[in-house]
């Protein structure tokens, strides 16, 4: 396969895993951590009225639906890549950081789990699930 064709089937396949694992964490995450009482989260609307309940736990599970989706996909796209095994993961960590943006724009979360989501639930896992593989190689 062209080298090229393989990195950008990578970078798709990455996607595709880390939107795969951030919907699965956020959809087991009420079983996990319920949410507060009177907090409707199944709807965008639900949740945007019921955001001032949450605490500091509720934010957990998002979190780590955005830092793991976001790791795996840039793992599997080092992987999987023929060449800039690194580079490539960035651009799974930007394009995840583009929906996080997204997410702080959409969604009215406290000032504090913004900040700590988008600088490090994206970025940094980016790297490492690049750089673990770049090393190897």
């Amino acid at each position: 396969m062209h080298p090229i064709l393989k990195n950008i089937l990578a970078v798709i396949v990455g996607i595709l895993l880390g939107s795969m694992v951030n919907m699965g964490i956020i959809t087991i995450s009420g079983s996990i951590i319920p949410p507060p009482d009177g907090a409707d989260v199944t709807t965008s609307e639900g949740l945007k009225a019921s955001m001032h309940l949450f605490e500091p736990k509720h934010f957990l599970m998002p979190f780590l639906a955005h830092s793991l989706g976001t790791l795996a996909g840039a793992w599997l796209t080092a992987k999987l890549a023929s060449s800039h095994s690194l580079m490539l993961s960035l651009g799974i960590g930007a394009f995840f950081l583009l929906g996080g943006i997204a997410s702080v724009f959409m969604l009215p979360s406290p000032l504090w789990y913004s900040i700590v989501d988008l600088s490090l639930a994206y970025i940094p896992m980016a790297y490492l699930g690049g750089y673990y593989l770049a090393r190897k190689r």
